[in-house]
């Protein structure tokens, strides 16, 4: 079982990589047999591969403007957390802010499993 400890510094490690534009670092929070689900991609995107090439397609996409936590508990073996994060589209300088929530799985200091919840229309561009 993952402690609040364990859970806040991956969470961190993982965001301070994403805000740095560090993919490998990045993609390091992840084991290799990972799943990530979210509204944009059900079915769930299974294996660290297949997610490094979705991070690294968005990241040629947009730039991280910010990542704040708002809430972050553990219950039982799940991460719960509240976020709200700002990307910049790289080519127009267009703003997207999105809020959602997450439950996540954590093994050997990695991310196993991760579903997001959050609203597709937050993701339309503002100027």
């Amino acid at each position: 079982m993952v402690t609040i400890d364990e859970a806040e510094a991956l969470f961190t490690r993982r965001r301070a990589a994403w805000l740095r534009e560090d993919l490998d670092g990045y993609l390091d929070c992840w084991a290799d047999d990972m799943t990530f689900e979210s509204p944009a991609h059900r079915p769930p995107i299974r294996g660290r591969d297949a997610y490094a090439a979705l991070v690294r397609g968005s990241a040629a996409v947009v730039r991280p403007v910010r990542f704040d936590v708002l809430h972050l508990a553990v219950v039982g073996d799940a991460v719960l957390a509240e976020w709200e994060i700002e990307a910049e589209h790289r080519a127009t300088g267009a703003r997207l802010c999105w809020r959602g929530m997450s439950a996540a799985g954590y093994r050997d200091g990695r991310i196993a499993w991760w579903r997001e919840y959050w609203n597709p229309a937050d993701l339309a561009p503002r100027a």
